[in-house]
């Protein structure tokens, strides 16, 4: 059975915000495991992308390249994270923070 989305105040959880970013917590998305078949570092950005708000994948996106990561790590299809990104309409401020550290697109020109 599919449920549709609650909204507002039939949410089960209160949205949350101000939450604290500290470096640690940052960090600490460097330690994920991936699931089989899927690269460690496309998933570590993956991952981060989907639960960062901007400002805080940029403070992340250093730590992960200073950790010895691949900003340019590819699937099997020879895409990026970068052309992962590309897709989305709300990508433009991440796409920034991955091209200003070295992320390059993996599609042919």
């Amino acid at each position: 059975m599919i449920e549709e989305k609650k909204t507002g105040k039939e949410r089960p959880h209160p949205a949350t915000r101000n939450e604290e970013w500290s470096d640690e917590r940052i960090q600490g998305f460097l330690e994920l495991e991936p699931p089989a078949g899927v690269p460690a570092d496309y998933h570590i950005l993956t991952k981060a992308y989907r639960g960062m708000l901007p400002e805080h994948f940029s403070r992340f996106v250093p730590f992960f390249v200073a950790a010895g990561h691949d900003i340019n790590v590819t699937l099997s299809d020879g895409t990026t994270f970068l052309d992962h990104v590309a897709q989305h309409r709300a990508a433009t401020p991440y796409m920034e923070v991955l091209e200003a550290a070295g992320a390059k697109s993996g599609k042919p020109a």
